[in-house]
């Protein structure tokens, strides 16, 4: 399974995409201001211009597991190998106060929001469930 993010909105604080799962629209991404950190960057060239739970993930490929999150005591799309993050995931919220470096899954109905957000997740969810090999690709 390919799940691709396409930031197409770049805010003074936070980021707006879109969630295709194996080329078709699912909903919309919220997430941290985009600084233009890349997968290619070293970790040391990320956190000097990372700021903690203010910022994106760099733009690259990932793989995806689906594992049970202590944070929020359920199991959660969980996003490997991050440089110079961790504990990332594709979760439910609503605003820019709730991504602290995820990926905020719904609708982007109102400025700077996504609404509708634990719909979209069971959707994702959904989709994921049974999948052996998950990739993200953010763009």
């Amino acid at each position: 399974m390919e799940i691709k993010v396409i930031r197409f909105y770049k805010g003074k604080d936070y980021t707006i995409g879109r969630m295709l799962i194996d080329g078709k629209y699912v909903c919309d991404i919220l997430e941290d201001k985009d600084r233009g950190l890349t997968d290619s960057m070293s970790e040391e060239e990320i956190k000097k211009k990372k700021i903690y739970g203010e910022t994106a993930i760099p733009t690259g490929k990932y793989k995806v597991v689906l594992d049970y999150s202590p944070k929020f005591k359920k199991i959660l799309p969980h996003i490997l190998n991050v440089k110079g993050f961790e504990g990332i995931r594709i979760h439910s919220g609503n605003d820019k106060e709730d991504t602290f470096g995820c990926l905020l899954v719904g609708y982007n109905r109102q400025k700077g929001k996504v609404l509708n957000s634990r719909n979209a997740l069971a959707q994702v969810l959904t989709l994921m469930r049974h999948q052996e090999d998950i990739t993200l690709i953010i763009e």
